[in-house]
């Protein structure tokens, strides 16, 4: 079997290194890349929870491939990998900074009225009503469970007043959404990539096409230097046989099908993130 093409599963199991499509189809490690199409398709469904959810930890992992593949098309698209991977390592932070509160033990200071006070009332002069320690919840959430996937982020946020809908934060409800329109680009841009060739048989060139996924799916959200500086990165974008040695393909025909079932992967993804921000009112957050 050549490494990297899509190839029937047999019988046997496949190793950690290989991803089973849901097709029944098997993608292989590509030996020297650092970007792994199996990888990111791993990390991809494994980010498929229950119902709708998407969980955070394995939607973050995706993105570490998917920052791999973008590094993987030289400095010219550096500009845009550095700001996925500053947005990626906010969300780890946030859910690192929930942990340890909950590991901290926080609790809740309760009068007997029933009345939250702050703590250091406590050394305040003068009687005081008799005060009793509570642990303090996540409002509704177990405090482990806060980050654990995109509906429970929102939960949490919104029930802490972290997201504003007025102006910036740096929340990661906010963070998550230029992620979301960034995955829809790189969706777009690898689905464009797996079309056919013309009635001519012409391969349109991946800079032409990666600008026609940015103009759909990112240039409506950017001041007019960055979409200047993004068509710069366009045109010193490499040619196919880059692209080709990334899945360890020889032409377009044999890429195909690897890139369609990555992107029906990052379809279904994408298609739950957009439910649940769409379902807050977060799809435009400032």
């Amino acid at each position: 079997m050549s490494v990297g093409r899509v190839e029937p599963v047999t019988p046997t199991l496949p190793s950690d290194r290989d991803s089973v499509n849901r097709d029944g189809l098997l993608l292989s490690e590509c030996p020297g890349q650092s970007f792994q199409a199996s990888r990111l398709l791993s990390h991809l469904h494994s980010a498929l929870g229950p119902g709708s959810e998407v969980l955070l930890q394995p939607y973050l992992s995706s993105w570490d491939e998917l920052i791999k593949f973008m590094e993987s098309l030289g400095p010219v698209v550096e500009f845009f990998s550095q700001k996925v991977k500053s947005k990626v390592s906010l969300i780890r932070r946030l859910a690192q900074q929930d942990l340890e509160r909950e590991d901290e033990g926080p609790q809740r200071l309760e009068t007997g009225w029933g009345k939250h006070e702050d703590p250091g009332s406590l050394f305040d002069a003068g009687p005081a009503p008799e005060k009793r320690l509570q642990p303090l919840e996540a409002d509704g959430e177990d405090g482990r469970e806060s980050y654990k996937s995109v509906s429970s982020m929102m939960r949490s946020e919104l029930s802490r007043g972290v997201v504003s809908f007025q102006r910036e934060t740096g929340s990661g409800c906010r963070t998550l959404l230029r992620l979301h329109r960034s995955l829809l680009w790189l969706q777009l841009f690898l689905k464009k990539m797996a079309e056919r060739p013309d009635a001519e048989g012409r391969l349109r060139s991946p800079g032409e096409l990666c600008r026609e996924a940015y103009e759909e799916a990112l240039a409506p959200y950017h001041p007019w230097l960055l979409r200047r500086a993004a068509e710069f990165a366009f045109l010193a974008m490499p040619e196919w046989d880059t692209f080709f040695g990334l899945v360890c393909v020889q032409s377009q025909a044999e890429a195909s099908p690897v890139l369609d079932i990555v992107v029906r992967a990052i379809e279904e993804v994408y298609s739950r993130t957009q439910g649940a921000l769409q379902e807050r009112g977060m799809l435009e957050l400032p």
